[in-house]
Parts: structure tokens; sequence; C-alpha cells
């Protein structure tokens, strides 16, 4: 079984050219699981898997650059009967209230009224992680802005896919002790939200920077010069091959 990451954009919010920010688990080619949807993120995933939407989506934070294509989501899981309903939508319960003030709360989400949200997908709130076509993923919180507004995602002896974060050495310690290839929210500078190189230098050892795949840059010009410094630096469209995941824990779930 072939497992891979294909990441749609990878620019940080700024930098549309690159597209916002978002990946896709891949198993034996076929998608699995979206990883965040910002505003153009929709036709770079129908461009990419024959106009198909996605069945499943995690949700990192809800930054507009990463929740801003949920309007057209819903629109086109609503007015598809088949898909209504259907599309599983997990998150850190956390994050539930803040969803639902930036995508689901305005007054009629149709013009023509008799219409809830949330009908349009199945909301799968969770907190340690959730479990998704026999796979667990662990849930874990990262460093953007204020506390318990941002979360990652893993799925061990695979990958960990950071988020929006300031750097978390022993968060990726304990979810990311292994082999995993770690997806990190990098740019050529830091700020008090993002992660720069010079972060990544201070706060990870060499063993751990090994396994870094740096995306959330904020132009191309910088993205070369991350590479410049000897780092492996994601571009949009490219498939990264991952290993396959280890069993599920007994403590999972």
């Amino acid at each position: 079984m072939n497992w891979h990451l294909h990441f749609l954009g990878t620019g940080a919010a700024h930098a549309v050219e690159l597209g916002s920010s978002s990946a896709v688990l891949e198993r034996d080619g076929e998608p699995l699981l979206l990883i965040d949807c910002g505003p153009d993120t929709l036709d770079r995933y129908q461009a990419a898997y024959a106009g198909r939407l996605p069945t499943a989506l995690y949700l990192t934070h809800t930054h507009m650059d990463h929740v801003g294509g949920m309007e057209r989501l819903f629109t086109r899981t609503w007015f598809d009967e088949a898909l209504r309903g259907r599309m599983r939508v997990f998150c850190h319960a956390a994050l539930v209230p803040w969803l639902q003030m930036r995508v689901a709360d305005y007054p009629g989400v149709l013009a023509e009224g008799g219409v809830n949200y949330w009908e349009a997908f199945r909301l799968v709130p969770c907190s340690r992680g959730f479990w998704l076509d026999g796979q667990w993923f662990d849930v874990f919180a990262t460093r953007h802005h204020r506390p318990d507004t941002s979360f990652g995602l893993a799925l061990a002896g695979s990958f960990a896919f950071t988020g929006d974060t300031r750097p978390i050495p022993e968060v990726l310690g304990r979810y990311a002790e292994g082999r995993e290839l770690i997806a990190h929210d990098c740019g050529l500078h830091g700020n008090p939200s993002h992660t720069g190189i010079d972060d990544i230098e201070r706060e990870y050892d060499a063993a751990l920077r090994a396994r870094l795949l740096l995306y959330h840059y904020g132009s191309a010009a910088d993205g070369a010069a991350l590479a410049a410094r000897g780092y492996r630096v994601v571009t949009a469209g490219q498939r990264v091959a991952l290993e396959a995941p280890l069993p599920p824990r007994a403590d999972a779930g």
C-alpha cells in the first residue's frame, strides 16, 4: 500500500501565487483526507481529482486562508443530494465555536432560507484524535496566536502536519518521535505567530531537522532561499512519499 502527502498549496496567507496551504493524504493514489480548505483549495482539489469533492476534511484552525473555501464547499454539497450530510469535517472541539462564528453563523445561509449550515456536512469534533477508515489520527495543540485555537495532525509512523505554528519541539517529540515526515510551517523570517528558519535551527536538533518538509513560506524566492540552506521545501502540486502508518496504538480512540 502506497501513501503520499499531496500539497495543493504551500503559501503563507499573503503568498496567493503559491496557493493556500493545504494537503491531501493519499492511499494508493486515492484521496483519503483533505487538510485545510482555503479560498482556492477546492479548485485545486477538483483539478487534481477529476472534479470530485473530498469525502473527509480536517481543519487545523479558523483563519480564512485555511477555511475560506468552506462556503463554496457548502454550496457544492448542499445542492447534491448524494453528498449532502456525508462529508466528514474533523476539527478539535475547541475550534467549534470559532468555526461556527467564521463560516456558519451568517443569518440565512442561503437567500431562500430554510437551511442549517451544518446539515450539509457531518461535523465530527475531536480532542485527542479521530478514526478514519481504520486509521487513528492524533491531534495536537500548536502555538499560533492564542492558546487552543490551532491544532496539528499526525499519523503514527507516517507523518505529522503542524498547521500554522511557532516551534513545538516537545510536542513533535511526542507525536513524531520516530520516522515520521514532519510538514512544518516555516518562512524565511519568523514572527510571533509563525516559525522562521532561525527558529528551526535554534529549537530543533539535527535529527528532527532532517525529517522536516517546509511549507507556508512567503514567496517562491523565500522557498528557494530555504532550500539553499539545505532544507526540503515542498512546492504546490508536489506529492511526497510517506512511510506506511504503524498499527493504531492500544490506547487509541
